[in-house]
């Protein structure tokens, strides 16, 4: 491992887990699929670049599908780019004007791409002495996209893959392809997670869309007794102990909370996202405030990651503050019943443990987002079975089929809707019962990692011929 460069460990997986799960032709599907990838792979690495090991959608991805490849036999390997708070700054802009929200104006200065450009210099240096000629190199997201032309000069197939998007196009999002289509010339394959994602001025023919996915046996998803996910929920803090000597899990750190820790017998409803102003949670508070708090004894958890412990997203801390100041403005009644719950990701496998219990003991999952490249926080909890109220944006859409296996709200500012679907369910636990385990079955058959791995597979052994 080069300096400059931090490369993320992670151990194998057999992909025999998966045989309750799969039916006989997904099984040999799978298997066959996996075993001609390892022969074509021989003698080469495969290459992940992102630009965090903490938080967001792309680290649960890597974390997820990397163990099962390597353990079918691919030599296949994490590395995360490092970047100055200025480097983060101009990223964390083009996210968002590629989900379409304008961000300090559309276009990027010259002073932003010369910082940008220099940030990708080190770290491209950093890379060359470990990837050689005919490895496969994957670059996720905009951090990474200007790695492209130097990895493609030392003869590695690359292929770039955005994991966000807008609907549909405009200004903001244009400028963003402006500033990245330069860079991004070389790539072998371009890989989107949804058909509509995909830019205007790329080679149709080198476009390719494949969807992410969970796992379903990592410590945020396995299965948990009720009993284990109370002594996780009151060891991390956030609910208090029932009556009794209740088991207790220990953790290094306990979640730091905003409001206080929710009663064992609470109805709940749960947001479990990064602090960002696209998942919306001020808009999940004002909706809970008017239209859900009065009608029901329903608590609101907002939970997302300690601020301090993902580089990539300079702009949490302002936003969890604009959540507490909206938290403070809500009658005293209604503040109450309010918890934002910053988890601790010091230890991400214990991160991971309370996110696995947060979302399996909420009565209501919501995923109130105003853009979404894919959200594959909706998929978690759609394998736990929960009933699920989302917006109608990004690939949330792509994985809840509406009235079947949770509800989306058209108008992703609507706040009257959203909090009418909340309330009804909560009013109406046989339907929301029907609703989660039509999104377990959903979560089953669309947004589990062997339909992941059998894509990304077949995409590989085409560059390599």
């Amino acid at each position: 491992m080069s300096a400059g460069i931090n490369r993320v460990d992670l151990g194998i997986a057999s992909l025999e887990r998966f045989d309750s799960l799969l039916d006989r032709s997904q099984r040999s599907d799978l298997a066959q699929t996996m075993a001609r990838y390892a022969r074509a792979m021989h003698g080469r690495t495969l290459w992940n670049v992102n630009s965090t090991a903490r938080g967001g959608g792309v680290v649960e991805l890597l974390s997820s599908v990397i163990p099962y490849d390597r353990g079918s036999g691919i030599d296949e390997r994490w590395d995360v780019i490092e970047g100055s708070p200025a480097f983060f700054n101009v990223t964390k802009r083009l996210h968002n004007l590629l989900h379409g929200m304008e961000s300090g104006g559309i276009e990027i200065s010259d002073e932003e791409r010369g910082e940008y450009e220099s940030t990708i210099k080190e770290n491209a240096s950093a890379l060359a002495k470990d990837v050689k000629r005919g490895d496969v190199v994957v670059l996720h997201d905009p951090q990474v996209a200007g790695l492209v032309p130097s990895l493609a000069e030392r003869g590695a197939a690359v292929i770039w893959r955005c994991h966000i998007g807008a609907d549909q196009p405009n200004e903001a999002t244009r400028a963003a392809w402006r500033f990245l289509l330069p860079y991004l010339t070389k790539a072998r394959a371009y890989v989107f997670s949804m058909r509509r994602y995909a830019w205007e001025g790329l080679d149709p023919a080198c476009v390719h869309v494949i969807a992410p996915a969970v796992d379903p046996f990592t410590l945020k998803n396995r299965d948990l007794p009720d009993p284990d996910v109370a002594a996780i929920l009151h060891g991390a803090g956030v609910m208090r102990p029932s009556s009794g000597s209740a088991p207790v899990v220990k953790f290094e750190r306990k979640a730091s909370l905003i409001g206080d820790a929710f009663a064992p017998d609470a109805r709940i409803v749960v947001q479990v996202s990064r602090w960002d102003r696209l998942k919306d949670p001020v808009g999940v508070l004002e909706a809970f405030g008017r239209g859900i708090a009065p009608k029901s004894d329903a608590v609101l958890v907002l939970a997302g990651p300690a601020v301090s412990a993902v580089d990539d997203d300079p702009e949490q801390p302002e936003v969890l503050n604009a959540v507490a100041s909206c938290r403070e403005s809500l009658p005293a009644g209604v503040r109450d019943r309010v918890l934002i719950a910053q988890l601790p990701m010091v230890n991400i496998e214990e991160n991971a443990t309370m996110v696995n219990a947060l979302q399996r003991r909420a009565d209501i999952v919501v995923q109130k987002s105003l853009a979404e490249g894919y959200g594959l926080t909706v998929a978690e909890a759609m394998w736990k079975a929960r009933p699920m109220v989302a917006s109608r944006v990004g690939g949330i859409e792509e994985q809840i089929e509406d009235g079947k296996s949770g509800l989306l709200i058209d108008d992703a500012r609507d706040l009257e809707s959203f909090a009418a679907a909340v309330d009804g369910l909560l009013h109406d636990p046989p339907r929301a019962a029907e609703l989660g385990q039509g999104a377990r079955r959903r979560a089953i058959a669309q947004l589990i990692v062997p339909r992941h791995l059998v894509e990304q597979a077949r995409l590989v052994m085409s560059l390599l011929g």
